[in-house]
């Protein structure tokens, strides 16, 4: 956040962008990809409003039109559809805390009404696929085979966020319960059954960590309190360094392993969630069950899950029923 507390405001908007962006991370606790999406998006609207109506342009002289017409030149830069909804969800977000906070009357944002987007539902491997996946992490396809198994077993057999599993530290296993707490979007902390499979393979994972934390003399200070480190340790020599493994890391490594197991190269962390939410629902998992185990705010979101169990009933149906063709 160092970037919002210390960009100097080149319009009257940049001073309201900093302060809700400040109230973003210190009130509501969003995460540093949130505060970096919403900062790129608000930027550049008050950038685009600065350069057509001049630098002291109030908020309460924004106009619904205003920023129709800023969607306008996303569009004309090329911009999807779904990169011209978020950045107006961040603008409305914004209007709603301005009129909350008494800088505006009304919210025009809510005027604006958002581009319809094209339904796409993500593609999710089988269940037998996935488990021959995640049984046969071996040092073929794996740099680090205990801890990429372990990522795995936690991706697929506990439904988590990738930035989730990053974030997890060592004193978060509660092996007593059979628990793990996962801090979610926002800070919110919700605790996740640990199946047998996942337990073994962090079991496993757990003691080469310590083994390689012991064996590492180049460290300084304290152990990490990271879960899940990279390979080298790397930075755990400096001041406050944890070694801990980053989500784009994570990302190549769930990749270089579902590619190498027959997958499709599109496969990336948050297909392992997908996969969770839908292989529970056609199990019979009841959705609110699965709601609280993804950490979904509202139900809305999790009966997604159900649109891609009743397409695939469909794919099924089309392709074997003699009346469906």
């Amino acid at each position: 956040m160092s970037a919002t507390a210390d960009t100097a405001p080149v319009s009257v908007l940049d001073a309201f962008v900093s302060d809700y962006l400040r109230m973003l991370a210190n009130e509501r606790g969003a995460s540093v990809h949130t505060l970096r999406a919403y900062e790129r998006e608000l930027r550049g609207f008050a950038t685009y409003i600065a350069e057509h109506y001049g630098a002291e342009q109030t908020v309460d002289r924004i106009e619904h039109t205003h920023i129709r017409a800023y969607l306008g030149t996303l569009y004309e830069r090329e911009l999807s559809k779904a990169s011209a909804a978020r950045a107006l969800a961040a603008i409305r977000s914004w209007f709603k805390w301005l009129a909350r906070t008494g800088h505006l009357e009304q919210n025009v944002a809510s005027l604006v009404s958002t581009p319809r987007l094209p339904k796409h539902l993500p593609r999710v491997p089988s269940i037998e696929q996935l488990n021959r996946v995640v049984d046969t992490v071996s040092e073929d396809a794996a740099s680090w085979p205990a801890r990429d198994k372990a990522i795995m077993e936690l991706l697929y057999g506990c439904g988590i966020r990738n930035a989730e599993l990053t974030g997890l530290n060592l004193n978060d296993i509660h092996w007593a319960n059979e628990a793990i707490l996962v801090r979610g979007k926002g800070q919110k902390q919700r605790y996740v059954p640990l199946g047998d499979a996942a337990a073994v393979a962090l079991r496993a994972y757990v003691a080469e960590r310590a083994a390689r934390l012991a064996a590492n003399s180049g460290a300084k200070g304290p152990a990490t309190p990271a879960l899940f480190v990279n390979l080298q340790l790397r930075g755990l020599d400096k001041v406050g360094g944890q070694a801990r493994l980053t989500t784009r890391s994570v990302g190549r490594i769930v990749k270089r392993i579902a590619i190498l197991r027959g997958l499709s190269a599109d496969v990336h962390p948050h297909t392992l969630r997908h996969a969770f939410g839908t292989h529970l629902l056609e199990e019979g998992a009841d959705l609110r069950a699965i709601q609280e185990l993804l950490g979904h705010e509202r139900l809305s979101t999790t009966q997604r899950y159900t649109q891609l169990t009743t397409a695939q009933l469909t794919q099924v149906y089309d392709r074997t029923h003699p009346r469906a063709k």
